[in-house]
């Protein structure tokens, strides 16, 4: 898909936030195949004519606002992982999960949107964050390194998104989830000593 046309980014910051957020609650509330294009323009205050000056239509639309909310989430979820030792390992770990939940508790837009911003453009900045998270924890000994990397990204990325959405519907029920599961359920993934962090 193509970025959007030059002169989008022309416009102040405050008017692109606005355009993408009328257009994310859109696709959010309608999925991505069925929003319609010209309510969405309509919604957002622009005309056809100044659309199409934008965006190359519907799916370029939908691209925007899916990078614009794997931005989102990446922003929440935080720097890609750096450690000086296993204890800040699993500290940054969990305090990014964490952060990352509580974002799509209160954006359920970016929560309607998130797997299919995650795998949007194949996914790469997604894995790019969790192939990250792994090179490190291999590198300080918290994650297995006798099975293939790409295996290892793959299984993380799963289960931090399965983890996420359990946390989630915990807390709209009201309840409070026990994230030692997470860490008992990774630590076992990732067949290390990281099982400590668990308990």
């Amino acid at each position: 898909m193509t970025p959007p046309l030059p002169r989008f980014h022309r416009l102040p910051p405050e008017r692109r936030t606005e355009i993408l957020a009328v257009a994310r609650q859109h696709f959010a509330e309608h999925g991505p195949q069925h929003a319609s294009y010209n309510k969405i323009i309509e919604a957002a205050g622009i005309s056809k004519t100044a659309a199409y000056h934008y965006f190359d239509g519907r799916e370029d639309l939908l691209s925007t606002v899916l990078d614009d909310v794997l931005a989102r989430l990446l922003d929440a979820l935080g720097p890609d992982p750096s450690a000086s030792d296993p204890d800040t390992f699993w500290a940054g770990l969990e305090s990014g999960t964490d952060a990352l939940t509580a974002h799509l508790l209160g954006h359920p837009d970016d929560l309607a949107l998130a797997e299919v911003a995650a795998a949007h453009e194949g996914g790469a900045a997604w894995r790019g964050w969790f192939t990250a998270l792994v090179d490190e924890g291999q590198r300080l000994g918290v994650i297995r390194t006798d099975l293939d990397r790409e295996l290892l990204v793959g299984a993380t990325t799963a289960v931090v998104g399965a983890a996420d959405l359990w946390a989630l519907s915990a807390l709209t029920a009201g309840r409070q989830p026990d994230r030692a599961q997470v860490w008992t359920l990774l630590a076992g993934l990732w067949g290390t000593k990281g099982a400590d962090r668990a308990h």
